[in-house]
């Protein structure tokens, strides 16, 4: 995904296809999906009960930091809002669609067993 977003914002030449600091939002998308889908996981090997109360929470939590982030990143670098909420979301779903698909994974293996 990273190559993808590479190869876009150089595309551009001296336009500029990417908001200002797009691999910060990158970055932080990435680690706050590793911390989420890393508290779920222990959570769905706990069992299934706490699996689902961890899964929502940590997809819960994730969505307000998420929200935090794009507050402060606002409120701190003047950017064209809706090109910083296409980039912006598009990251969030594609890492969200990630973590999912990888929790229906470890799922799908826990009911064969």
């Amino acid at each position: 995904m990273a190559v993808v977003f590479y190869t876009v914002g150089h595309i551009g030449g001296k336009t500029a296809v990417l908001v200002p600091k797009f691999w910060v939002i990158f970055g932080f998308q990435f680690f706050i999906t590793l911390i989420a889908y890393s508290v779920s996981l222990i959570g769905i090997r706990k069992g299934p009960e706490t699996g689902t109360f961890t899964i929502i929470g940590s997809i819960t939590i994730k969505m307000l930091f998420s929200m935090g982030f794009v507050l402060a990143y606002l409120l701190k670098i003047n950017v064209n809002g809706v090109s910083f909420a296409i980039q912006f979301f598009s990251l969030y779903f594609l890492f969200t669609a990630f973590e999912v698909y990888g929790l229906l994974c470890n799922l799908r293996d826990q009911n064969k067993t």
